[in-house]
């Protein structure tokens, strides 16, 4: 039986627990060194939404000014509001801790810094959780809705809904009989990265997407560093034409990268398709895939919509009383 999307068949609200007397929140920049270290926290509050994975925080440290601070096998993220940069904003602490017991951190340290505790980016499976806890002010952020798949229907583009995908990659196979997909590794990154060098932007992207751009190459510069799996397609005469680096997390797929040649039809469904098939092979456990948010890019947005998504991992701002 599939499980359910809302809330996440994972999660469970933890029990209060016991903590060292007193502490306080100091927040540190994150390095590549706490990758491991955060991970098991991340994966004791499983999240089928983009912002709790190694990729959602690491591809984004920068833009959101996001540092760390760990207390009680507990990880709790300061940043800025998604909507509004001016604005200091956490993220839903995630570990071991208790929410109230980690709350309760967050006001101390909002207390003393004299400024208010607002969450952003919270998933609504953890949102009757907070509103327990005195959440106001909840506010819908639909920019930043993930884009949620069943990772079977990528992976095959079965179905009359995907039909025009399907079609596009039978276009993509009779253009190019001879295109190689292989996975991406650390020994072939740099094929992806020097095909990401020679792409030009197209005109009036965001200041995001320009970022996101430059991310995208420092991931690939390291690409061993991160717990990513990737695909790399390539025509014989041209190179690569498209690649795809993505992490798994639980039941769920997270895409954090897909960078195409949009001149070359088919290559964005073929790389989709072949690199779900390929992840799906390797994880059977797979449901979902997550294709992350549009971040209120009007071309995102109708690219993501096309492949017909299952869900919209709905996210929310709101503030708690100190």
């Amino acid at each position: 039986m599939r499980p359910s999307v809302f809330p996440y068949s994972g999660y469970q609200p933890r029990k209060a627990v016991r903590t060292s007397s007193s502490p306080r929140l100091s927040f540190t920049p994150f390095t590549a060194a706490d990758m491991p270290v955060i991970t098991p926290m991340l994966e004791a509050s499983p999240s089928r939404t983009c912002d709790f994975s190694i990729g959602g925080i690491y591809m984004w440290t920068e833009c959101f000014d996001y540092t760390r601070a760990i207390v009680g096998d507990t990880l709790f993220i300061k940043g800025l509001d998604e909507t509004d940069r001016s604005k200091p904003a956490f993220s839903v602490p995630v570990g071991a801790m208790p929410l109230p017991e980690a709350i309760a951190l967050l006001r101390d340290y909002c207390r003393r810094h004299s400024m208010p505790l607002l969450l952003s980016a919270v998933p609504e499976d953890r949102l009757d959780e907070l509103r327990a806890l005195g959440a106001y002010n909840v506010e819908k952020i639909p920019d930043w809705a993930d884009y949620l798949y069943e990772l079977p229907s990528l992976a095959t583009f079965s179905g009359k809904k995907l039909a025009k995908k399907r079609n596009h990659v039978n276009r993509f196979m009779t253009d190019h009989p001879d295109a190689l997909f292989r996975p991406l590794t650390p020994d072939n990154a740099n094929e992806a990265l020097e095909f990401l060098q020679r792409m030009d932007m197209a005109e009036g992207k965001s200041d995001m997407a320009y970022y996101e751009r430059r991310q995208v190459g420092r991931v690939l510069s390291d690409f061993g560093s991160y717990p990513f799996e990737g695909g790399l397609l390539s025509v014989p005469g041209k190179g690569v034409v498209a690649f795809t680096a993505g992490e798994v997390v639980a039941d769920t797929l997270h895409v954090h990268i897909e960078k195409m040649d949009h001149e070359v039809a088919g290559a964005g469904e073929t790389i989709c398709r072949n690199f779900a098939a390929m992840m799906l092979e390797r994880h059977p456990q797979l449901v979902y895939e997550n294709r992350e948010d549009d971040s209120g890019d009007l071309g995102l947005r109708k690219g993501k919509q096309s492949y017909h998504p299952t869900a919209l991992l709905m996210k929310y701002n709101l503030e708690l009383p100190l």
